[in-house]
Order: structure tokens, then C-alpha cells, then sequence
């Protein structure tokens, strides 16, 4: 049984027919070719998938894709500018050595983002409780947790707040 839905997706508005039991990573990957959504787990237990619906993230494998009828949704695809340049979160992310693979990294960046929207101060331990939902089998997560510090320092600093003094541990 097919349903049509109306989304705006990374800014843009699409309507689609999908079978009632078809998941949001289905549609996203196999029809929209948005390949930047990973199928890892494929039951929400590893984070791969994450995608940002109204402002919320969520595993694309576990959310069906007539639940996003009427919704917001950003994809990976979704942060970089329009120029093509990489988001902050994602300039952080190469530069503090936070990919290896790659396959997380996707659920990590709008994890993150979206982490940092919420909470544009964040003390590392509420940085890893965040990002606790995606797992990650190359980084140690170190390097992932330094490079959102990174971002909210920034951030702050752009901002003309204090800064708070993030502390790398080895």
C-alpha cells in the first residue's frame, strides 16, 4: 500500500509515493540517491543512519518514511553550502583527524550539529553523553569528541563570549 508524502528535504521540497513500511534510509538512499546515509545496524542501535527531522535526530533505518509527511529533514548532503564548502562541524571533523572510514562519520556530523545547536556550550562529558547513540569502530571517539569541543570554541569565540577551555586528553 503506497501513501504520497509532501517533505522538505536539505531545503527543498519533494513529494513522493512510498510503501507504508518502506523506512526513511530506504528512500533516502535507494530512491534519492542520497548515498551519505549509511545502513549499518539496520534496528537504531548504531547511529549510521542518523538523519535530523525537525530538529531532532533520528535512525533513518527505524523511522518510516510516511513519518516524515509534512517534516524537515536534513541529510549529510544538506550541511555543506551551497558553494560546495564543508559546514564547520565537518571542517572540524577533518581537521582534528575525527574520519577514518568514513561509514560513521555521516550519523556523527549531524549528531553533532545538531548536539551543537541545542547546546552551544557543551562540557565534554555532555559532548560524549550526546554522541553516545552512534558508535564508531576506527576513532576511539577521542578525536570526535575534540573536534565538536573545537566547533563550540570557536562558535563562542565568534560570538565575542568567553571562551570555555576545552582540555584535550591524550
Amino acid at each position: 500500500m503506497n501513501q504520497t508524502i509532501e517533505f522538505t528535504l536539505n531545503g527543498e521540497t519533494r513529494h513522493y509515493s512510498v510503501d507504508v513500511r518502506q523506512s526513511l534510509l530506504e528512500l533516502l538512499r535507494d530512491e534519492l540517491a542520497l548515498t551519505g546515509t549509511k545502513e549499518g545496524c539496520g534496528v537504531g542501535e548504531c547511529g549510521a543512519c542518523t538523519v535530523i527531522v525537525d530538529g531532532e535526530t533520528v535512525d533513518s533505518c527505524i523511522y518510516l518514511a510516511v513519518w516524515a509527511d509534512g517534516k524537515t529533514l536534513t541529510t549529510v548532503e544538506g550541511l555543506a553550502a551551497e558553494d560546495g564548502s564543508l559546514s564547520d562541524v565537518q571542517t572540524a571533523y577533518v581537521q582534528d583527524g575525527a574520519v577514518q572510514c568514513g561509514f560513521c562519520i555521516p550519523g556523527m556530523v549531524l549528531s553533532s550539529t545538531q548536539f551543537l545547536e541545542d547546546n552551544p556550550t557543551p562540557t565534554r562529558p555532555e559532548i560524549k553523553r550526546a554522541l553516545s547513540g552512534n558508535m564508531c569502530r576506527c576513532t576511539g571517539y577521542q578525536k570526535i569528541v575534540d573536534a565538536v569541543a573545537d566547533v563550540a570554541e570557536k562558535r563562542q569565540e565568534n560570538a565575542d563570549i568567553a571562551p570555555v577551555n576545552f582540555t584535550r586528553h591524550a
